[in-house]
């Protein structure tokens, strides 16, 4: 059966810094003998390695006796390195494997990653079956994992029983890694608890606890305030006082691993699901808008594939993805949505009960512009100005956005902080140069002026816009920088996630500003106060790069080459359009002379310019496969039985390092498994 799949390929040691979630034990390929065994290379900051997290879960309780996943963290930034930093992520998401500390991409290189999230299965005997990148691999895992369970036990090779996790001690304490906070009405704060799956209402000192709203588990669950469950809440706004009424809710909150928003009524606890359907957005899903009608007992689902700018669904039918945080718009009448799980914002109008995508096209980058030929990187923060500006804390590429309403549901995005994907540090100065890293919060100062919560830098940064650059959108305005200076109002913050800005009265009567810090990792909220003239330091703290290994490809002829193949039991789905996508695009867009664009193939020709020596493939694809319909007596597929979906997907960002054709390190072709 074996030879069905790749050829047999010893499995690489683990090798790296050190091991978490063994008991201080470190563990050796040979010591997982006898288990079927996942590698997931992740790291703590990218939403896509989260979902597969979520993906693991299930397979983990399902097949406890007979497989083992391994966490490889591979970090992409430098705070990822830390290893305290490392620990607390696998705390803050409730990792139950053993996880090996890869600071140096060592175990990451010996088995060829190139993308975050990246799958890895080895056999019980130590043979690498299989391949592959992004999420929705969850039930081509399982079929393999039946596969090999039933081979090896046959073959005696398969040894049941507890692996090697050990749970680390638990912790304690009012607040688990809050994520944002809200003042409410009369001065109480409402803090996202999300390590506790929970809202924690404190009295005004920030520490003092009044109640909890939600059990403490994981869950998606509607109710009173004991009976409600949440899973990691992030985000949380309220609701403007004419809406109350209406909506029957006063706070609306971004739960983000379930994929929804709810809405919580602050006299008794209450919480609702206001949308979403707990489900993830898949990029490319047929079933992300699902309408449901019942007729005669049966469900009748109606699948919409083209969600763009612009469209608008019912709240409760679309599925979500990771909405990170949300912020009330009077100029879009709406509730603007950071969705980090695909890189998009979106509105939503709770008295119409809808959702309507305003910008982002689902690529991974940095891309300015009209709101649908956008690019984001899992958007994490908001903060709507006096002006009615949207600013964006846009995570994965250390940026500092603004979202302006032009007409109707239409906006313009522009970007005062931020070079990109792999570039970040600590650096003050003019915008166009200061750097920034892994930002998640947001706020706008009474002066017009923004504050942000640098959340790997543990600072808060200022950034104020130059005189006349502070919100106009027009022909002279659009797809340029917005000019400013950045400084330093804060460091030494343990990934501070959130801010409110609360302003009173200083001791000369005079307004005082104070900010209200969410910082994460310590596990609490601390209060700053801003120096008088809100100007703030300049510091340098130097700049960094994503130290992944660069892939030397030769000027000309390159074939790229995207393996997938679909589970075991399943086929490749095309009963909706054509069951295969890939995009192709470059950083700096002279890189490819040819082959950009979309396509239906898995492969495709490219040419390299060999004018230009370095830069970014940027390669999008995505594969849909469903269950094999059992036959009927009369040889015909069973009409009763409705074969499941699956969509596997993945962005690759390959740096690649342009050589000339022959020269050491030059490839004929590029490989990117997304599923192989």
């Amino acid at each position: 059966m074996s030879t069905s799949r790749t050829p047999r390929v010893r499995a690489s040691e683990l090798v790296g810094r050190g091991w978490l979630n063994t008991g201080g034990r470190d563990l050796t390929l040979a010591d997982l003998r006898g288990k079927a065994v996942i590698l997931d290379f992740w790291t703590f900051c990218c939403v896509n390695c989260l979902h597969v997290l979520d993906e693991m879960r299930e397979l983990e309780e399902r097949y406890r006796d007979v497989l083992v996943v391994v966490g490889v963290h591979s970090p992409k930034f430098e705070h990822e390195a830390d290893p305290v930093a490392l620990a607390a992520a696998v705390e803050r998401y409730e990792v139950h494997h053993p996880v090996l500390d890869d600071p140096e991409l060592v175990t990451w290189s010996a088995y060829a990653a190139r993308a975050w999230p990246t799958l890895v299965v080895i056999d019980p005997e130590g043979y690498v079956v299989a391949q592959m990148a992004g999420e929705g691999h969850a039930s081509a895992i399982a079929a393999l994992v039946e596969e090999l369970v039933a081979e090896h036990d046959a073959k005696g090779t398969l040894h049941r029983g507890d692996g090697p996790y050990v749970a680390p001690a638990p912790s304690s304490g009012t607040l688990r890694f809050p994520a944002k906070a809200v003042e409410l009405p009369g001065g109480n704060l409402l803090v996202a608890d999300a390590g506790h799956h929970a809202l924690a209402e404190l009295l005004p000192d920030g520490e003092t606890l009044v109640r909890r709203i939600g059990s403490g588990e994981r869950g998606l669950a509607d109710g009173g305030p004991g009976d409600a469950r949440f899973a990691e809440p992030n985000g949380l706004c309220l609701v403007p006082d004419e809406l109350r009424p209406s909506l029957g809710y006063d706070v609306l909150v971004a739960d983000t691993a379930n994929h929804a928003l709810r809405g919580v009524r602050l006299s008794d606890g209450a919480v609702t699901t206001a949308a979403g359907t707990g489900e993830q957005f898949m990029v490319g899903g047929v079933e992300n808008v699902v309408l449901r009608d019942v007729r005669d007992g049966a469900l009748v689902v109606t699948g919409h594939d083209a969600v763009a700018p612009g469209g608008r669904y019912p709240a409760l039918d679309v599925r979500l993805s990771s909405p990170w945080d949300v912020a009330w718009s009077p100029d879009l009448a709406a509730f603007v949505v950071a969705m980090a799980g695909n890189h998009t914002l979106w509105a939503f109008d709770g008295e119409q009960g809808s959702m309507t995508h305003l910008a982002g096209t689902m690529n991974e980058g940095l891309e300015d512009g009209p709101g649908e030929s956008t690019w984001f990187a899992q958007p994490s923060g908001l903060a709507v100005a006096t002006d009615g500006a949207i600013w964006v804390a846009d995570a994965e590429t250390s940026a500092l956005r603004r979202v302006t309403p032009v007409d109707g549901a239409a906006v313009e995005v522009r970007t005062a902080v931020g070079q990109g994907l792999f570039d970040f540090g600590h650096r003050d100065g003019p915008a166009e140069q200061a750097l920034m890293q892994h930002p998640l919060g947001v706020a706008t100062l009474p002066d017009g002026s923004v504050v942000v919560a640098d959340t790997y830098d543990g600072a808060l940064r200022r950034f104020v816009p130059a005189d006349g650059d502070a919100g106009s959108v027009g022909d002279d305005t659009s797809g340029t920088r917005i000019a400013g200076e950045v400084t330093t109002l804060a460091t030494g913050l343990a990934e501070p996630s959130g801010v409110v800005v609360q302003v009173g009265e200083g001791p000369d009567g005079e307004p005082q500003v104070h900010l209200l810090v969410v910082e994460s990792a310590a596990h609490r909220l601390t209060r700053v106060a801003l120096p008088a003239s809100l100007a703030g330091e300049v510091l340098d703290g130097g700049a960094h790069r994503t130290q992944r290994p660069v892939t030397d490809i030769g000027a000309g002829p390159l074939w790229l080459d995207v393996p997938f193949a679909p589970a075991p039991g399943q086929k490749l789905d095309d009963r909706f359009g054509p069951s295969t996508e890939l995009r192709v695009s470059a950083t700096p867009p002279e890189l490819l002379l040819s082959g950009e664009g979309a396509g239906v193939e898995l492969g495709r020709d490219l040419v390299i310019n060999p004018e230009v020596r370095e830069g970014v493939l940027h390669v999008t694809a995505r594969a849909a496969s469903c269950d094999v319909v059992p036959l009927g007596p009369d040889g015909e597929p069973d009409p009763d039985v409705f074969p499941a979906c699956h969509l596997a997907q993945q962005d690759w960002g390959v740096p690649v390092r342009v050589v000339d054709r022959g020269e050491p390190g030059d490839v004929p072709a590029l490989t990117l498994p997304l599923r192989g």
